[in-house]
Order: C-alpha cells, then sequence, then structure tokens
C-alpha cells in the first residue's frame, strides 16, 4: 500500500492558495502575546528583536530546505511521507502519531480557544470565568463551548470540498496579512507621539532574566542560553509553514509550487513578526512590554495609542488571525492521517474520500480530538511538552535531503535545496542547539514530549501485528 495512487484528490490549489497556506497557518495569536515572555527572558530590545531575527532565518532557512523534498515526493501527507521515505515506516508514524495526538490536534485546541478568549473582550458571556457547567474540578466554560463551536464549523466547511476551504483560507490571511502590515506602519505614528523608542534603546543590549518577581542579570553563555529559552514562544508563533506540504496532493504543480509557497509564505510572516516587534518597542517602555496584561502585547500597543477602542480593535483583528489560522490547520492536518491510512498505519476508514473528494472521516477524527482538548484544558501542557519533539521531527525531516541523495541519487529533483549542504547543515545544528538547551534548562516540559513520541513504538507494532 506504500504507493497507493492518490487518484481521488483533487489538483485545485496553485501557487496564491499554497502561499495563503503557510502564511495563514504560521499566522495565529502567538505574534501578538509571546514578545511579552521574550521581554522578560531576555530582557533588552535588541535581544528581543534578535530573537524574531534569528527565528525568522532559522524558519526560512527550514522551508527553502523542504522544498527540494516537496519537489521530490509531491504526495499527499507532505512531512510524514519525507520521514517515511528517508528513514523508515516507523519513523513516519512516530511523527504521525505525534501529529495528531498532539502537535496539530492541540494547536487547533488552543488556536480556537485564542479566537473564543478574544471574543470575550467584545462579547463578555463568552469569557473563560463564564462557568456553563462544573463538576469537582472539570468544568466547561463559554469560552471552550465557542472554541468547540469554530471547530466543528471549519470542519464542516472543510468537508463540502477543498475550493471552499481555499476560498475562507485566501480571504482570511489576506485580511490578517494587511492587519499586520497596518500594525507595522504604526510604527511612524508611534515614533512621533511618544519617547518609548528612545527609552528601550538606551538599555536595549541590558540582558536581564526575569524570574516571577527576581531578576537575573546575563553574561556569556548563559544570554546566549536565555536567548534559546526565548525562542520556544517565537519558534512556535512561526510553525505550521509546513502544513502546504500535508496538501501536496492535491497542489497543481507540486513540484514548483510547494517550494516557492514555503519560501515566501515563511519569508513574509518572518518580516511581518520583525516589524509588528518593532511597533510594540516604538510605542510601549520595555517594562510594559514584560507586564502586558495577559502578555497581550498587541492590545496594551493600541490600547496606549488610542485607547480602549484601540483594544477592542485588536481583539477583533485576532479574531480574525485565528480563524484563518484554524482553517488551515484543520483543512491540511486530516491530509496526513489520510495518507498514514493509505499506507496502513492508522485506521482503514481514515483512508477514504468524501463526495467532495476530501479526507471527510479523518477532518471528523481530528475535529472531535481537538474539541475533547478543548475540554481537557490540557492542550496547553501538551504543546510545551512537545517543543523538542517538534524541532527534532523538523531537524531530521531536514536531514532526510542527506540522506535521500544517498539512497535516492537518481531520482527527479525539480528544485535542490539552496545553499546545500551548508544551509541544510546549519538548520540541523540550530534544532540540535535549540532542543539542548531546552532539555538543560526546561526539563519539565520537554523530556515528557520525548516520552509522548516514544509511546508510539509499542503502538506502531501493535497495529502492525493486528494489520
Amino acid at each position: 500500500m506504500s504507493d497507493a495512487p492518490e487518484t481521488g484528490l483533487k489538483r485545485e490549489l496553485g501557487l496564491f492558495d499554497s502561499t495563503m497556506i503557510v502564511a495563514g497557518s504560521m499566522i495565529g495569536s502567538g505574534i501578538f502575546i509571546v514578545s511579552a515572555d521574550i521581554a522578560r527572558t531576555v530582557g533588552g530590545a535588541g535581544w528581543l528583536l534578535l530573537v524574531w531575527l534569528i527565528t525568522g532565518i532559522i524558519t526560512v532557512t527550514a522551508a527553502v530546505s523542504y522544498g527540494e523534498l516537496a519537489g521530490m515526493i509531491p504526495k499527499a501527507g507532505g512531512q510524514y511521507v519525507y520521514l517515511r521515505e528517508a528513514y523508515g515506516p516507523l519513523a513516519g508514524f512516530l511523527y504521525g502519531w505525534t501529529l495528531f495526538l498532539v502537535i496539530q490536534t492541540g494547536t487547533i485546541a488552543a488556536v480556537a480557544v485564542a479566537f473564543a478568549k478574544y471574543t470575550g473582550v467584545l462579547f463578555p458571556w463568552f469569557s473563560e470565568q463564564h462557568i456553563l457547567f462544573a463538576a469537582g474540578r472539570f468544568h466547561v466554560s463559554a469560552a471552550q463551548l465557542l472554541a468547540i463551536a469554530v471547530i466543528a464549523f471549519l470542519t464542516w466547511l472543510n468537508l463540502r470540498g477543498l475550493k471552499l476551504g481555499k476560498i475562507v483560507q485566501n480571504i482570511f490571511t489576506v485580511t490578517k496579512i494587511a492587519s499586520l502590515v497596518g500594525l507595522a506602519l504604526l510604527v511612524f505614528y508611534a515614533l512621533n507621539h511618544g519617547s518609548a523608542w528612545n527609552e528601550n534603546w538606551r538599555s536595549a543590549w541590558q540582558a536581564v532574566w526575569r524570574h516571577g518577581e527576581a531578576t537575573e542579570p546575563l553574561a556569556g553563555a548563559k544570554i546566549w542560553a536565555a536567548v534559546g529559552v526565548a525562542m520556544v514562544g517565537s519558534l512556535f508563533s512561526a510553525v505550521a509553514w509546513e502544513n502546504i506540504t500535508y496538501t501536496a496532493g492535491e497542489v497543481r504543480r507540486p513540484e514548483r509550487d510547494i517550494a516557492l509557497s514555503l519560501a515566501m509564505g515563511t519569508a513574509l510572516v518572518s518580516l511581518l513578526y520583525i516589524l509588528a516587534n518593532v511597533t510594540y518597542l516604538a510605542v510601549l517602555p520595555m517594562d510594559a512590554i514584560q507586564a502586558a496584561p495577559r502578555d497581550r502585547v498587541a492590545s496594551a500597543a493600541l490600547s496606549a495609542l488610542f485607547g480602549d477602542g484601540g483594544g477592542l480593535l485588536m481583539a477583533a483583528l485576532i479574531m480574525v488571525s485565528t480563524f484563518g489560522c484554524n482553517n488551515g490547520l484543520i483543512l491540511s492536518g486530516a491530509r496526513v492521517y489520510y495518507a498514514m491510512s493509505q499506507h496502513g498505519l492508522f485506521f482503514e476508514r481514515i483512508g477514504t474520500l468524501n463526495k467532495n473528494a476530501v479526507p471527510g472521516a479523518a477532518l471528523v477524527l481530528q475535529g472531535v480530538w481537538a474539541g475533547l482538548l478543548c475540554l481537557s484544558g490540557a492542550y496547553g501542557d501538551l504543546l510545551d511538552y512537545v517543543v523538542v519533539a517538534t524541532l527534532v521531527f523538523y531537524g531530521m525531516t531536514v536531514a532526510g535531503i542527506f540522506v535521500l541523495r544517498v539512497k535516492r541519487p537518481d531520482a527527479p529533483r525539480p528544485y535542490r535545496a539552496w545553499g546545500y549542504p551548508v544551509v541544510p547543515a546549519f538548520y540541523i545544528l540550530a534544532c540540535a542547539a535549540i532542543s539542548l538547551d531546552l532539555l538543560i534548562y526546561k526539563p519539565a516540559y520537554t523530556w515528557p514530549g520525548l516520552g509522548i513520541v516514544l509511546l508510539g513504538i509499542p503502538v506502531y507494532f501493535l497495529r502492525k501485528r493486528s494489520a
């Protein structure tokens, strides 16, 4: 079954659609929030921007490297298929297992709850504090209920066909890109209406790590350790670009368009993220960024410029951003489980298409599990746990370029990784360094993630035995 044809999938995604999936899946709520924690970890404005710059370089480096694999293996499932081809079925299964159990579904749950939280800013009935049902420690809030409803609606929408899903993705991604451009342009207004920019740059390279009320001055190697820890937030705000590879079976010219969309989408979003942080620094002094209520830096910046109306406007923009982000995650994620089923590594029913030529059973299963994670409230911890696992899979995938050039030297490669072997090797080393840093400085969150991945090993062999 490893070479099962994909004749039922319709190739309806062009270059623009593919780029919108890349950018739209990346831009959620993270860019509007995580800079507060990054600022507390590194202290100075210069270090804050450096974290985002390094994140952008690493992200674009990985994306242009993935282009070779996408052109070489233009099949549904993307990264799962690359790992399978490079290292064998077990490696592919462990990625798909972790993706379904935590990475994709946990992100869908987290983004849906973020949508609900910001809806609660405009409509207080949807607040997390509005508890609809409680039994002991378990409770259901209006925000959780709305999050599940959004997941259900977007799942239903994508069940109706790829064409409708891509239209929604294009509209919402264009809107939120325009919103980030607007946020970036506010820097010119802010520079003429405050002193935050000059104040921030007077101590831009004074690195201080804030642990609650305590502060720890940083110097030497400890600064770079802090930068690595700080990148947890920025990297997770910049992940999911690989989602376009999951839909390779539905891209019209995958050998060309996936590589181009990966490069253009990640470069655009990385630039917008850096410019958004420049705006934060132009509007808010560093201590205000670090102490932003509930880490909502973007809301604090717009409120500082325009009063309460600015905070409400940002809430509306984040609702648009998270809604579009989840559409991309839901659309693409189901294709991985579909591909796994085609290879005999998931329930047989998941490998079928509905009357609209989309993997309907996979979409429904993904939606149900993501909804349960919303109810559990555990998605945030689970995502923290798999930070290192995600980086390991990224590094392994890029290393797969080297492996497949040896294993399949004569395979057609319409696009070859830019800067090979230096650029891919740089990315692999960066992933290894950040992973080691997190294993040392955040062991409570990283070792359990590796455990989640390893739990997939007995599941894989049980599945193979029962097949």
